[in-house]
């Protein structure tokens, strides 16, 4: 997902995380601070 670290990317994430259940997500994003902080969460 391009821009996954922004306001929809982190909503959509969530969704896809807690409703789909998959293997692997790989997020794109060019803030490496919010890239950390999403790691984190």
């Amino acid at each position: 997902m391009t821009g996954g670290t922004g306001s929809f990317g982190k909503k959509l994430t969530e969704t896809l995380l807690t409703k789909y259940k998959p293997k692997k997500v790989i997020i794109y994003s060019r803030d490496e601070l919010k890239q950390y902080e999403m790691a984190q969460t």
